[in-house]
């Protein structure tokens, strides 16, 4: 355990287990093929889940992967390594660092549950990033970890081409926003590890005794611990929710 500690300063956390629902039947969104003629290495279809890790799988600045994968279901573990290259399976410098962790109710749960596991190897960073999310590239991964050494905190923002507008449940615009200052979260968002892992505990904390519901985790983190630095984000790094957005 020792040298697999020492090497994994940097860790990951790929989300992927949710149920797709908005996919409609059939295949899991993640282990869909991103796109006919779209091959790995082995001539393979690739899927978005193999994209989506890969890309972190290529950084050597980062030592152990975590995948969220669905609670229950029969297949578990082995359909998602079933979803991954090989460049991804047989990567020297991961393994046996490639873990998987079983999702919880929500996204917040699922991602609580991969730091759990992860605090075994007592990262000092962590990125996390959405599995269906499969154009991410290296250049985004850098700038977050360049950020996240510096602030502790980092949220990728996409800068907004069309007026905000605030409104309420009646269906009256309740505030004018800046476009200027307002941007599209994406991710990978990274954090100092051991905080996120607090601030995550104090969210389930608060999940139990009320009515609440986080969308990312650079919302836990301000909620709870403080500031969250924003480096640019990429129009290419769309996340994938409806089946047209894999055409």
């Amino acid at each position: 355990m020792d040298g697999v500690i020492a090497q994994a300063a940097i860790a990951a956390v790929i989300t992927a287990a949710g149920s797709s629902d908005r996919m409609g039947g059939g295949v899991k969104k993640e282990y869909r093929p991103l796109g006919a003629g779209i091959n790995d290495a082995q001539g393979r279809p690739l899927t978005v889940l193999g994209a989506a890790v890969g890309a972190f799988a290529a950084n050597p600045r980062i030592g152990i992967i975590v995948i969220t994968i669905p609670s229950g279901a029969e297949s578990g573990e082995a359909a998602a390594r079933s979803a991954l290259p090989s460049s991804v399976l047989l990567n020297a410098r991961l393994q046996p660092r490639l873990l998987f962790a079983s999702g919880g109710l929500t996204r917040r749960s699922s991602v609580h549950r991969a730091l759990a596991l992860l605090s075994a190897y007592n990262p000092d960073y962590v990125l996390i990033h959405d599995g269906c999310r499969p154009w991410v590239d290296g250049l985004i991964i850098e700038r977050t970890i360049d950020a996240v050494l510096r602030y502790s905190a980092v949220v990728p923002l996409l800068p907004l081409t069309e007026t905000p507008k605030e409104f309420d449940k009646t269906g009256f615009v309740t505030r004018h926003l800046r476009r200027s200052s307002v941007g599209i979260a994406q991710t990978p968002q990274g954090f100092a590890f051991r905080e996120i892992l607090r601030a995550h505990e104090l969210a389930a904390e608060r999940e139990t005794g009320g009515n609440c519901e986080y969308t990312d985790d650079a919302e836990i983190w301000g909620e709870f611990i403080g500031p969250v630095a924003m480096v640019e984000g990429s129009v290419k790094n769309r996340k994938i929710t409806f089946p047209e957005d894999l055409s």
